[in-house]
């Protein structure tokens, strides 16, 4: 079994654990599956409180399928996720991402 049918059998059967959503959408992205990544990203989001990674991820899958405003306020949610957790390295690069948007 690969990953993502690994991940996705794990969504299937207990699709509150977002940890699971997490992996699968990171899955997902790696094999050029944005749309569907986009999914898991904001399901895992509607889960979990993100410290600023997800948002990131979720801003490059968006970027990819060409939703350049969707991919912009995913990166500010992530930038200030970041910043909430005490994360400034990864808001910097959050906003280099933004910038190079």
């Amino acid at each position: 079994m690969d990953r993502i049918d690994y991940f996705a059998r794990a969504v299937a059967e207990a699709p509150e654990v977002a940890r699971a959503r997490f992996g699968y959408a990171v899955e997902l992205q790696r094999a050029g599956r944005f749309a569907e990544a986009v999914v898991q990203y904001r399901a895992y989001l509607g889960l979990q409180d993100d410290e600023g990674n997800a948002w990131g991820r979720l801003a490059e899958s968006l970027a990819a399928l060409g939703d350049r405003d969707g991919a912009a306020d995913a990166y500010l949610a992530g930038i200030d996720q970041a910043l909430a957790h005490g994360h400034g390295g990864m808001a910097d690069e959050l906003r280099a991402a933004l910038e190079a948007l």
